[in-house]
């Protein structure tokens, strides 16, 4: 019988430090991180998606788009996520063919450029509030804010930033060719920092929107949306912690979706960091998957087989 898992990469996955961020060395994360997940395709019936974060990578583009203003257009949100997905989805395929060459498995990767539906009305677009980008002086924020229609806040007394809505997704517009590559037996890499969000218009035309999508919400609704059975997501710590950073803290072999809500309602997880891997483990256990597991990328292949990682069941 096959199985489907859903492996969802964070953006810092590709850059282990502030010394290591150029291209070459993303590609060699991205190597370390090939070599955690081909070892699950010598099992013939496993079928591999692979999500990833982009988070830093934006960061770069929206630098260099901010450093070249007075000689080139600025790039809009939208075309940086797919600038990203791109590129990432380049070095996650070239990294992922040469470790299954080496391995002797007669598998391909494929990378999807991923549109993914967000709703208009959405409250994130009236209240935007994902940071994104450098850091600004007050009276640059403030000319990009009348100049180009930016929202900008004063981030902790570090200076200004852009901010732009983070949409719940409603939809992967590229399920059918995602479904279509994993039946031909392709390791699909798809939804790459959440997604490229797009909006529908009223004569069915599809409009990119200057907005980011949770890259682990967007994991959870491609796995639901494919009937994945695992869906894993993968961040700096082995396992989800209660009490973090705190002398009580103690770490989780598993925990039930019911568990998991009680401990977000107690202020456990923090936004913007586990938060919103937990929410995407309930959603897709409520959504009709069978197991969910948070845990490193070093340690994916242990987690898979039970022996580390947080397991998240109904």
């Amino acid at each position: 019988m096959t199985k489907t898992v859903v492996v969802a990469l964070g953006g810092n996955s590709f850059i282990s430090d502030e010394t290591h961020q150029s291209v070459p060395d993303q590609y060699r994360a991205a190597e370390r991180a090939c070599a955690q997940m081909v070892p699950l395709l010598h099992d013939p019936d496993l079928r591999l998606v692979v999500t990833h974060g982009n988070g830093p990578q934006v960061g770069f583009i929206l630098l260099r788009s901010e450093i070249a203003a007075p000689a080139l257009h600025q790039v809009p949100l939208d075309s940086c996520v797919a600038d990203t997905q791109g590129a990432l989805g380049y070095q996650l395929e070239r990294a992922l063919r040469n470790e299954l060459r080496r391995h002797g498995l007669a598998r391909s990767p494929a990378a999807v450029v991923t549109l993914v539906l967000v709703d208009r009305d959405d409250p994130a677009f009236r209240n935007p509030t994902k940071p994104i980008g450098s850091f600004l002086s007050k009276e640059r924020a403030e000319e990009r804010r009348v100049k180009d229609g930016w929202d900008v806040v004063e981030d902790a007394g570090r200076g200004w930033r852009r901010v732009v809505a983070s949409p719940v997704p409603k939809g992967i517009v590229d399920l059918d060719a995602v479904k279509c590559l994993l039946d031909a037996g392709f390791v699909v890499i798809a939804a790459g920092g959440g997604g490229i969000a797009v909006v529908e218009e009223s004569n069915g035309d599809l409009t990119g929107a200057s907005a980011v999508v949770d890259k682990d919400l967007a994991s959870s609704l491609l796995a639901k949306q494919l009937g994945a059975e695992v869906l894993v997501i993968t961040t700096g710590v082995e396992k989800v912690c209660l009490d973090f950073g705190k002398p009580t803290q103690r770490a989780l072999d598993a925990m039930t979706v019911a568990d998991a809500k009680r401990y977000m309602a107690e202020g456990h997880f923090k936004p913007g960091s586990m938060l919103p891997k937990v929410e995407a483990v309930v959603a897709f256990l409520e959504g009709g998957g069978k197991q969910a597991i948070i845990t490193a990328p070093e340690h994916l292949v242990d987690a898979l087989a039970g022996k580390t990682g947080t397991h998240v069941t109904l």
